[in-house]
């Protein structure tokens, strides 16, 4: 009843693991930049169908995977190469796909980040939510800043009760550095142009977690101090020193990411 959508790019040491995690779909569908490594030759010994795409943002790579895959079913989820499905959660979106009719079209799901062997319950900033799951006829993406949005407005999205795992760090410190430094550069751009838009601090007070999360946002990117800030609201406002020596290391983490933002932010400006 549901098919599946990897994103990959020279991801033939993560797939294995993710596409394990899938083994009871059998529509699985590799959607690829361009690896130079083996991920293709790993996505065909598992079975799963490999397309080609060079990458422009998250969301044209989700939606050219809609449009161009053909699936088998009328359900699909959507992962990255790093994320697992647990059992939990296969049987959660089995029973959802098998429904009679299902409550919304779309659904999304948190993600459990794995660091140094431990889940960052708190410096993860759990549960933060992606829209990763939903009927074929209906998933769609939009882009912003580094990743992607659903195209539904909120009361149109389920929320999934099982999250993901995510190894977001799985090729090492260095890799995540340099997907951020790429990050940043969108970031920045979306900072920006946000900044010229008018504030909602009432998304502060809904009841939608990913509503109150996405206000915050735009409130803290016109504060002062912000990687000093980002270093206390994850590492101590939202407990992640009860993670450990992790939580504290990611903690700071975020706030080098945040600082990479705001040069880049300074830079554009001085550029204009």
């Amino acid at each position: 009843m549901i098919s599946v959508v990897i994103l990959t790019l020279n991801e033939a040491a993560n797939l294995p693991r993710c596409l394990a995690s899938v083994a009871w779909s059998d529509d699985v569908v590799v959607l690829d930049s361009g690896s130079t490594d083996a991920t293709v030759e790993v996505a065909q010994a598992h079975g799963a169908r490999v397309l080609t795409r060079a990458f422009d943002s998250f969301a044209g790579q989700r939606n050219h995977a809609m449009e161009h895959a053909g699936f088998r079913h009328p359900w699909v989820l959507h992962l990255d190469a790093d994320e697992v499905v647990t059992p939990a959660l296969r049987d959660e979106l089995v029973a959802i796909a098998e429904a009679a009719s299902a409550a919304y079209p779309v659904y999304r799901v948190a993600a459990k980040i794995i660091f140094m062997g431990r889940w960052l319950k708190h410096a993860g900033m759990y549960p933060s939510y992606q829209v990763r799951f939903g009927r074929a006829d209906a998933l769609r993406f939009v882009d912003h800043g580094h990743g992607q949005r659903e195209v539904q407005p909120p009361e149109q999205i389920g929320t999934l009760v099982e999250p993901l795992e995510h190894y977001n760090f799985s090729k090492g410190v260095n890799d995540w550095f340099a997907r951020h430094l790429r990050y940043a550069d969108r970031e920045a751009r979306l900072l920006l142009a946000e900044r010229a838009q008018p504030l909602r601090p009432l998304g502060l007070f809904s009841a939608d977690a990913t509503v109150r999360r996405r206000a915050l946002k735009r409130i803290a990117g016109r504060l002062p101090l912000r990687p000093w800030l980002r270093f206390v609201y994850a590492g101590i406002l939202r407990g992640g020193f009860l993670d450990g020596i992790p939580g504290l290391r990611y903690a700071r983490m975020l706030a080098i990411y945040q600082q990479f933002i705001d040069l880049m932010v300074s830079e554009r400006k001085v550029g204009g």
